[in-house]
């Protein structure tokens, strides 16, 4: 689970590591198979999937001599929740203006 939000947030800022959670999000994958998809080497994406891994956006699972990786959901949700306290306060704010300005007009 994400524990540390910055860290989430910075996971998800580099290009490479975004392409493969979006692909991940669509269905579990090995790493050989994100490679493929990918114009970056098989050692490049398992360094990207350590820190998606690290920053609770992914879990991975052994299948025989593979790692299956997938979206942590738990990982997202936490890193939604965060991301909407911001979406709440917003809401707020835009309410006690609007509100004001009913006020004023009445």
């Amino acid at each position: 689970m994400v524990t540390d939000h910055a860290e989430a947030l910075a996971a998800l800022g580099d290009p490479t590591r975004r392409a493969i959670f979006e692909s991940l999000a669509t269905r579990p994958r090995p790493v050989g198979e994100l490679a493929r998809e990918l114009p970056v080497t098989r050692p490049a994406v398992s360094q990207h999937l350590k820190v998606l891994k690290g920053a609770g956006l992914v879990t991975d699972r052994a299948a025989g001599t593979r790692r299956i990786y997938a979206v942590d959901p738990d990982g997202v949700e936490a890193l939604r929740a965060y991301l909407d306290q911001f979406w709440m306060k917003t809401l707020a704010a835009y309410k006690a203006v609007v509100e004001q300005t009913d006020e004023e007009v009445s």
